[in-house]
């Protein structure tokens, strides 16, 4: 979903434009994150933050390893990074409590 989200929908906009101006083609996309945050911070999982910041670092992080993917530069499958991942992302949103 990310790398549809980053390399087919941003880097071709204008095929888009009709009918998805604004946020319409991607809302549900950021409704299925903002729901997870908020779920994360009322567990006390995840620490209350502006929405935008928790979502900028998650899609940068994710954003990034499908960037070096498609351009085949990481020297193992993706999947050998997933932990290091989720716990990177993880550490990052934590709540400071738990």
């Amino acid at each position: 979903m990310i790398e549809y989200f980053l390399r087919v929908y941003l880097s071709n906009r204008e095929v888009f434009k009709d009918g998805c101006e604004g946020m319409i083609c991607v809302s549900d996309f950021v409704t299925e994150i903002m729901i997870f945050f908020e779920e994360g911070v009322e567990k006390g999982e995840l620490r209350d933050q502006d929405f935008f910041s928790a979502f900028g670092l998650f899609m940068g992080y994710l954003g990034g390893m499908v960037f070096l993917k498609g351009e085949e530069i990481l020297p193992k499958s993706l999947d050998n990074y997933v932990d290091d991942i989720a716990n990177n992302i993880y550490q990052a949103l934590r709540s400071y409590e738990t």
